[in-house]
C-alpha cells in the first residue's frame, strides 16, 4: 500500500486527483464521498472518499488473463482524514493480483504499475519536502510512506 499524507483537505485532494486522473488516458468511474452521503443521513463524521479508475485496454488485459480479477479493477485511491491530516493511498497493481498467483496478471503488473497508476502523479522530493507533480501544477504531500518506509523506496517499490 501506498499512503501518503496530503498538505490539502480531502474536497482538495479529490479535486486534484480527478484532474489528473482525466488528464491521462484513464477514466474516472466513480467518486464515493462517505463523508457528504453520511451527511445526508444527518451524520458527522472525518472525511473518508474513495476513487476508482480505470482503463479498458488495461481491463481487457486483465479479463484475458484471469476473468476472476475482474472483481478487482477498477482499481481504487482512497483519500480519507484522521488525526487531523489528510491520507491518499492506493494499492499497486502488484499488490491488487498478487492473490491470483497468476504469472499472466504478475506480468500486467509489472509492465502497467508505472505507466497506469504511477501516471497519475509523479512524485519527486524537494528539500525536506515532497511533492506530487500533476499537469496544472504540484501537490504538495508531507512524510510519504510505503510500508513505513521514506519516500524514495515508495518509488523504487513502484518501478
Amino acid at each position: 500500500m501506498i499512503r501518503m499524507t496530503v498538505k490539502l483537505d480531502a474536497d482538495s485532494a479529490a479535486a486534484r486527483l480527478i484532474e489528473a486522473v482525466q488528464a491521462v488516458p484513464m477514466g474516472l468511474v466513480a467518486h464515493i464521498n462517505g463523508q457528504a452521503n453520511a451527511a445526508k443521513r444527518g451524520l458527522t463524521v472525518p472525511a473518508d472518499q474513495i476513487l476508482e479508475v480505470f482503463r479498458p485496454d488495461f481491463a481487457i488485459r486483465v479479463w484475458q488473463a484471469d476473468k476472476t480479477a475482474g472483481i478487482d479493477i477498477p482499481l481504487r485511491i482512497h483519500l480519507y482524514e484522521a488525526g487531523g491530516r489528510t491520507y491518499v493511498a492506493f494499492r499497486t497493481a502488484r499488490e491488487v493480483f498478487a492473490p491470483y498467483a497468476n504469472p499472466a496478471l504478475d506480468a500486467i503488473a509489472r509492465a502497467d504499475l508505472v505507466k497506469h497508476i504511477g501516471s497519475l502523479p509523479v512524485h519527486r522530493e524537494v528539500g525536506d519536502r515532497a511533492l506530487i507533480e500533476f499537469p496544472h501544477g504540484e501537490f504538495p504531500v508531507a512524510e510519504p510512506t510505503y510500508a513505513g518506509k521514506g519516500a524514495a523506496s515508495a518509488l523504487a517499490a513502484c518501478r
